[in-house]
């Protein structure tokens, strides 16, 4: 499948996640993984059609207006940016990290719901930092109910990491207002304990953001893992 039919597929995808038809449908429909429907339509609300009143009520204009929009507007970020130069891709993982990182000093650490931020974020460490992949570790929170198997397969796929690597996962009790099917892969949290590894990450953070520097980030004068 080409750039275009990617795209078209994409847009496809969005519109009907509207009509609340569900992942394996929608893959099944357009013959593409599963797991390409669920980060392309991650932000479109979903319900089941056994919840629903009629089988045969159509989505509200706007809402498929809305999905519409930003199916084109996804479409015109990828335009604009084209092929992400690798300085472009080292300040992105840097901004990603100031706001989602772990800031203790000799501890690497990223935690997020979103599958496309987490492999982000794991491409990024392995490109521009000398990792010992023995030595990643990661720990899925998931709520009480939901398939934990499943779950840690996800990520391990997602992260790049191996099951044995994962620590004892943390079962969370379902709070009865949150829609268990939100995150159904429960939060992830990738670890690396370097503390060289998080001093350069710290340093590239204080260059971006030097109103606030970071007292450990001398890269030049970091210890050694």
């Amino acid at each position: 499948m080409g750039y275009r039919g990617k795209v078209e597929a994409h847009e496809k995808a969005r519109l009907m996640r509207a009509e609340s038809r569900t992942l394996q449908d929608i893959a099944t429909t357009l013959g593409v993984s599963k797991s390409s429907v669920s980060l392309w339509v991650r932000d479109i609300p979903f319900e089941p059609r056994s919840r629903r009143m009629s089988l045969n009520r159509r989505p509200h204009p706007q809402h498929l207006a809305k999905v519409a929009e930003i199916a084109e507007c996804d479409l015109a970020g990828v335009e604009r940016i084209g092929v992400m130069s690798d300085q472009a891709f080292l300040a992105a993982g840097v901004a990603l990290y100031a706001g989602e990182g772990a800031k203790r000093d000799g501890h690497v650490l990223f935690a997020n719901t979103d599958v496309a931020m987490v492999t982000f974020f794991c491409a990024w460490l392995r490109r521009f930092f000398s990792i010992n992949e023995q030595r990643l570790r990661v720990r899925v929170y998931l709520h009480e109910g939901l398939d934990l198997d499943a779950a840690e397969a996800f990520w391990a796929r997602a992260t790049g990491v191996p099951r044995d690597q994962f620590r004892a996962p943390y079962r969370a009790k379902a709070d009865p207002s949150i829609r268990l099917a939100k995150h159904e892969h429960g939060c992830v949290y990738v670890g690396y304990s370097c503390s060289h590894t998080h001093r350069e990450i710290m340093g590239l953070i204080a260059r971006c953001y030097p109103q606030a520097p970071f007292r450990g980030s001398s890269i030049g004068g970091a210890a050694a893992c």
